[in-house]
C-alpha cells in the first residue's frame, strides 16, 4: 500500500513544535507593543507642560491631561511597560530566528515570502480566522504539519496568494483601518494596487498577486465596509466555511515565521476535487486541484485522527460533493462521467 504521509523525522517534528511555541510567545509581544501608543510625549501649551499620547511620527497626538501626579505615573509605566515589551521581542525574536534557521534547514513545509509578510501582519491585527481564510495552495504546508508529514505528489508551492473572506456582517461604524483588507496590504507594501481589470487581486512593484474570495453569505459585510480588492461571491467558497479552521505555524522562503489559519482540510479536498471537474477551471489547475484534493483525503484517513472521515462526516456531506467522496473512496477519483 502506497503511503499518503511521509512522515517528518523526530528532529523535524521537534522544531516544528517548537516553533509553533516560539511564534506564539512572539505574536503576543508584538500585539502587545501594537496596543500601545506609538509614543508618550510632554508638549508645552500655552506655558503649560501637557502629557500627549502619540499617534504617529509625524506628531499627531490626543492630550491626556496637563501635568500632575497621575500624568506622570502614567508616563513613567508606559515607558516600563515599553521597555519590557521590547526586550521581550528581542529575546523572544533571537530565539524564533534561530528557529525558522532550523526549519527551513531540515525542509520542512514552506511558503513564499511575500505570503508570509501578509500573514504575520494579519496576524498582528487578529483578523486570521476571524476574517481572513488562507485557501489555495498556500494551506498545504499547514495541512502537512498536521498530518505530520509531507503529503503524497500533491503541489505544496504557488506564485500567487488566495485569501478567502470569513468575516460576518459588522457595522460600519466599529470598522478601522486595522480591520480592513486594504489597510492591511498597504501597511506590508505601500505599492500594492488593485488590479483594475481583475478587482478581486491585488499586486505589487514585483508583481506578486494576492487574491481574495468570498463565500455569498459573507460578501454582504465586506461590501459594506467599502473595502478593496472587491471578491466576486462563490457558491463553492460556502464549504470552506464547514467544520472547523485549521492553525499551523510555518516558515517562509527567507526564513521569516507565519502562522497559517486554513479551512477544514476535510472540505477544502472535497472542494479541491469538485474545483478538477469545472470545465470553466483552467485545465493546468485542474490537474493540480485533483491530486491535492485526493492526496489530502487519503493524509485524513491515513494521519489526521483530529479530523475524521467516518459517519459524522459523511452524513453532512451535500449532493454536490457526495460524487467526489464516493469515487475517492471506491479509487475512481477522476472518473466521473459527466453529461457535458
Amino acid at each position: 500500500m502506497i503511503e499518503a504521509v511521509h512522515p517528518f523525522s523526530d528532529e523535524q517534528l521537534r522544531v516544528a513544535a517548537n516553533l509553533q511555541q516560539h511564534y506564539e510567545t512572539w505574536i503576543e509581544t508584538e500585539r502587545a507593543l501594537a496596543a500601545l501608543p506609538y509614543g508618550m510625549q510632554w508638549k508645552t501649551v500655552s506655558g503649560r507642560s501637557y502629557l500627549y499620547a502619540m499617534a504617529d511620527r509625524r506628531g499627531n497626538g490626543t492630550s491626556l491631561g496637563p501635568r500632575s501626579p497621575e500624568t506622570e505615573a502614567r508616563y513613567q509605566a508606559y515607558q516600563s511597560e515599553k521597555a519590557r515589551l521590547q526586550d521581550r521581542r528581542r529575546s523572544g525574536g533571537d530565539r524564533l530566528a534561530e528557529t525558522c534557521r532550523l526549519y527551513r534547514a531540515l525542509r520542512l513545509p514552506m511558503i513564499a515570502s511575500e505570503a508570509a509578510k501578509i500573514l504575520r501582519e494579519a496576524d498582528r491585527r487578529q483578523l486570521l480566522g476571524s476574517h481572513l481564510l488562507v485557501i489555495g495552495t498556500n494551506a498545504m504546508a499547514a495541512y502537512a504539519l498536521e498530518a505530520g508529514g509531507r503529503i503524497g505528489d500533491a503541489p505544496d508551492e504557488t506564485d500567487d496568494f488566495d485569501l478567502a473572506w470569513a468575516g460576518r456582517e459588522e457595522a460600519t461604524d466599529d470598522i478601522d483601518d486595522r480591520t480592513t483588507l486594504w489597510g492591511l496590504l498597504k501597511a506590508v507594501d505601500g505599492t500594492y494596487t488593485v488590479n483594475t481589470e481583475r478587482t478581486f487581486q491585488a499586486r505589487n512593484s514585483k508583481a506578486y498577486e494576492v487574491e481574495v474570495l468570498a463565500a455569498p453569505s459573507r460578501i454582504e459585510g465586506l461590501r459594506r465596509r467599502r473595502d478593496r480588492p472587491v471578491p466576486v461571491p462563490l457558491p463553492e467558497q460556502e464549504w470552506l466555511l464547514l467544520g472547523k479552521p485549521l492553525g499551523r505555524v510555518v516558515v517562509a522562503r527567507d526564513a521569516s515565521p507565519a502562522r497559517i489559519v486554513a479551512p477544514d482540510p476535510r472540505w477544502f479536498a472535497l472542494q479541491k476535487l469538485w474545483l478538477a471537474d469545472q470545465a470553466k477551471r483552467d485545465s493546468l489547475k485542474r490537474r493540480k486541484d485533483s491530486i491535492q484534493g485526493a492526496a489530502l483525503l487519503s493524509a485524513l484517513r491515513e494521519a489526521m485522527p483530529r479530523f475524521g472521515l467516518g459517519q459524522a462526516f459523511e452524513s453532512g456531506i451535500p449532493d454536490e460533493l457526495l460524487p467526489y467522496y464516493e469515487a475517492w473512496k471506491t479509487g475512481t477519483a477522476g472518473r466521473i462521467e459527466r453529461d457535458w
